[in-house]
């Protein structure tokens, strides 16, 4: 399947919401270094594209890093704690831009589900078409999109 994105797209779209949303400046999000790192106690933020092409984008860290994300989101000190309802206000905001972001690249956008936290994804069908290994201030971040036409004449 091709698409019309391309992993620097879905990496650009990414750095551009963090550094708007979170850092104020470009520079904190970059690509992990070295292996696909090992996330522990994850963080799952993500939203469902529906329309004519169907998908799902999603972000995923450890839960100290979505702490921290969560913090610099609000505006919080950097030793302030975070609500569950915070994290997840916070987390799922990050995971519903992105996920806007990449719906707007397609040729047939419809439209975004709420965003959804959890320790883990939901089993999907689509085929994942990007997976980028980032580094947010040298932690480990994931973001991924699947994406699947819904009628098969095309290709996306």
């Amino acid at each position: 399947m091709s698409t019309i994105m391309d992993y620097g797209s879905v990496y650009e779209i990414a750095q551009a919401v963090f550094a708007a949303m979170i850092d104020g400046d470009e520079g904190l999000l970059l690509p992990w270094d070295g292996d696909p790192p090992v996330i522990d106690d994850p963080v799952v933020s993500w939203v469902e594209v529906e329309g004519p092409i169907v998908g799902r984008a999603a972000l995923t860290t450890s839960r100290d890093t979505a702490h921290a994300l969560a913090r610099a989101l609000m505006g919080m000190g950097a030793d302030e704690p975070v609500s569950d309802d915070d994290l997840v206000d916070a987390f799922g905001e990050i995971a519903n831009v992105v996920g806007g972001n990449v719906k707007a690249l397609l040729p047939d956008q419809g439209t975004l589900s709420m965003p959804q936290v959890a320790t883990e994804l939901p089993p999907t069908d689509y085929p994942m078409v990007h997976e980028l290994h980032l580094a947010w201030r040298g932690d480990p971040l994931d973001v991924v999109i699947w994406l699947n036409r819904v009628n098969p004449e095309g290709e996306i």
